[in-house]
């Protein structure tokens, strides 16, 4: 019988290993408070030491703080790939058939929603511009 890996919040993560860094557990004592294995406590002390040196972690964030930046972040990398499909394809404003034939050659490049909010906001410029 195979057993289930057990998953753990962000939040419960941070508490676990609030008990190391704030409240005087050792690792073993909290591995045995909360019937958790002392490695992956150990992980998530030196994650949240991490995060309050203010590194933003490459996996999921503990502190609600980092995780804002992650958030943030990634929509920063989605505006900046969007601006450059305006830039680099201003040909997007097309007819329907170049469009569906411009989108099928960047989706090998970039994810077709990107390359159609891209169209879409470029579009939506456009019509302004003609009223």
């Amino acid at each position: 019988m195979t057993r289930k890996r057990r998953s753990f919040s962000p939040e419960f993560k941070q508490e676990a290993a609030s008990l190391v860094l704030d409240q005087g557990y050792t690792i073993p004592q909290a591995s045995v408070s909360l019937g958790i294995g002392e490695s992956a406590i150990r992980r998530w002390v030196n994650q949240l030491t991490e995060e309050r040196d203010g590194v933003t972690p490459k996996g999921k964030a503990l502190t609600p703080e980092q995780r804002r930046i992650q958030e943030l972040e990634a929509r920063c990398k989605r505006l900046e790939q969007e601006k450059d499909i305006l830039k680099k394809h201003r040909s997007l404003d097309v007819g329907r058939h170049e469009s569906y034939v411009l989108i099928d050659q960047l989706s090998e490049r970039m994810p077709v929603e990107m390359v159609c909010s891209a169209r879409k906001a470029l579009s939506s410029a456009a019509s302004r511009f003609d009223d």
